[in-house]
């Protein structure tokens, strides 16, 4: 028996960023800018075409642009049910919404809403309550890509490895073991060198300039069963970025899978 979805859930929140609405644009609404500061991104860029995002090894959201206005406009729907294995029809379409707006000065405001229909499950509030910390920390890649890579492509370098124990020491662990410092600070990470853009909670963003320039993120958070995962998220821009991935990727998972994390 299927379920009527009514309960209303929403997030919004604007962010800054340089650039024009055209460059803006082609960062939120193209596979190749979406890619490049989020999650590889596939994407049929016109009103009705599809949308996948790659959320790692077997694991994505599928969805569908339904609003298309370059370079002002963007919305599109992903399969919130089938994200969260549920019901085809017990939830509605989880509904994204970009608005760009010039700014003098040569920058844009990025007006972001996400909004869906639940029915209330004790779930549900804990999702919304996830969605802002779990997604809001990409726009400052946004604003980073904008800045200083603005239309170019991202080559992708990600490793994950699980401990026992809490995400909170296994981020003393990695932040200890790597050194990083404070926002603003010059770091070297495992040979690559650049500066801390951004601190969070349990995550860090270092904008590299050598040996590859690009992004590069490193987090935990908490699994089931008491254990947790360090991760690192690399968008590298460089003809260099590929041979320079095949060689230290699976340095960085053994990295990781070596971390020593306090009992």
């Amino acid at each position: 028996m299927s379920t009527t979805p009514n309960v209303p859930y929403r997030l919004e929140f604007s962010v800054e960023v340089p650039g024009t609405p055209e460059q803006v644009w082609q960062a939120i609404a193209t596979a190749q800018g979406m890619s490049a500061w989020f999650t590889p991104t596939e994407m049929e860029e016109r009103e009705g075409g599809s949308l996948h995002f790659s959320m790692g090894p077997e694991m994505g959201s599928d969805g569908q642009v339904t609003a298309w206005e370059p370079p002002r406009r963007l919305v599109y729907e992903e399969d919130w049910a089938a994200l969260m294995g549920k019901e085809p029809d017990a939830l509605s379409p989880l509904t994204s919404e970009f608005l760009v707006e010039a700014q003098s000065g040569g920058t844009c405001v990025v007006r972001v809403t996400s909004s869906g229909f639940g029915t209330g499950a004790a779930w549900e509030p804990e999702f919304w309550d996830t969605m802002a910390p779990g997604w809001m920390p990409f726009f400052d890649n946004l604003r980073l890509y904008l800045a200083h890579f603005p239309g170019q492509e991202a080559t992708h370098l990600e490793a994950t490895a699980s401990h026992d124990g809490a995400a909170d020491a296994l981020w003393s662990a990695l932040h200890d073991a790597l050194d990083l410092g404070a926002k603003g600070a010059t770091v070297e990470v495992r040979g690559a060198t650049g500066t801390v853009e951004r601190v969070g909670d349990r995550q860090m963003l270092v904008r590299l300039t050598a040996p590859v320039p690009g992004m590069l993120s490193l987090y935990t958070w908490d699994d089931a069963d008491g254990r947790a995962t360090a991760g690192v998220r690399a968008y590298l821009f460089s003809a260099d970025a590929a041979d320079y991935v095949r060689r230290e990727e699976p340095a960085w998972r053994a990295w990781l899978e070596g971390l020593s994390v306090p009992a």
